[in-house]
C-alpha cells in the first residue's frame, strides 16, 4: 500500500509540475505577443488607432481589439490578417491565427 500511496503523491507533484510549466509557458507566450504588438503599434497609431491585446488561447490564437480609427475602419480586416497576424506568426512560435474581437 506505501508503494501506491507514493506512486500517487508522484503522479500529484508531477501533475503539479506540469500545470506551472504550461502556465509559465503561457505567459511567455502572452509577452512575446506583447513585445510583437509594440513593433506595429506605432504604424496603427500614425493613423489614429491602436491595438489591444484581449487573449492568447492554448491553440495559439491571439485576440486583439482594435481601438481609434482602426475601430471602424473598412480596411481593419486587412490590418488583422496581412499585418498583425503576419508578424505574429512571425514572431511567436505557436501562433495560428489573430481574431478580432
Amino acid at each position: 500500500m506505501k508503494n501506491g500511496t507514493n506512486r500517487r503523491e508522484r503522479d500529484m507533484l508531477s501533475n503539479t509540475s506540469d500545470a506551472r510549466i504550461i502556465g509559465l509557458m503561457e505567459e511567455i507566450v502572452k509577452i512575446e505577443v506583447q513585445q510583437a504588438l509594440e513593433e506595429i503599434r506605432p504604424m496603427l497609431q500614425a493613423d489614429g488607432g491602436d491595438v489591444e491585446l484581449v487573449e492568447v488561447t492554448e491553440d495559439g490564437i491571439v485576440r486583439v481589439r482594435l481601438q481609434g480609427a482602426c475601430k471602424g475602419c473598412p480596411m481593419s480586416q486587412m490590418t488583422i490578417k496581412n499585418g498583425i497576424e503576419r508578424l505574429l506568426k512571425e514572431k511567436v512560435d505557436g501562433v495560428t491565427e489573430v481574431e478580432s474581437v
